[in-house]
């Protein structure tokens, strides 16, 4: 396996991540309203609002972990959310997933929290394959959703 370090963002990397979370967009066929005014904000403004963890190896990004915060208040649980797990795609296979995991779960568990969510596009099976064999449980059924829009 591959040297892969990682680390949380600084704001030095916001051109990469920006470039990293556009690609993840447009893979989704998604078209992509971040900048990097809105990452600035998000991660290092006056209340961030996500935690980005970045993989790297030799000096070049080869992926990142984007998490936020959450919580089963009725339990006094607080966890937290894997928003996005991306790899460069040259950089598949190498480890990098992984090493994200391993790093976030560190993080959350610096932060107190017991659990640990995560969701995948139901076309995606790869990852559905991949975070069982990390020790994720499957959850389906989540129910019907709802959206206020402000």
């Amino acid at each position: 396996m591959t040297q892969i370090d990682t680390r949380a963002a600084l704001p030095a990397d916001i051109p990469d991540l920006l470039a990293m979370v556009e690609r993840l967009a447009v893979h989704h066929g998604d078209t992509p309203g971040v900048s990097e005014a809105s990452l600035h904000r998000d991660l290092f403004g006056a209340d961030p609002w996500l935690v980005v963890l970045l993989a790297r190896h030799d000096g070049r990004p080869m992926g990142y972990a984007a998490l936020f915060g959450t919580a089963y208040l009725h339990f006094g649980a607080r966890g937290m959310e894997l928003h996005h797990l991306f790899t460069e795609a040259e950089a598949r296979g190498l480890g990098v997933g992984q090493a994200l995991i391993g790093a976030s779960v560190a993080l959350a568990r610096d932060r107190g929290c017991t659990f640990m969510t995560v969701g995948t596009h139901p076309e995606n099976l790869a990852a559905q394959a991949f975070y069982p064999k990390l020790g994720f449980e499957r959850r389906d059924g989540a129910g019907p959703r709802f959206l206020l829009r402000l």
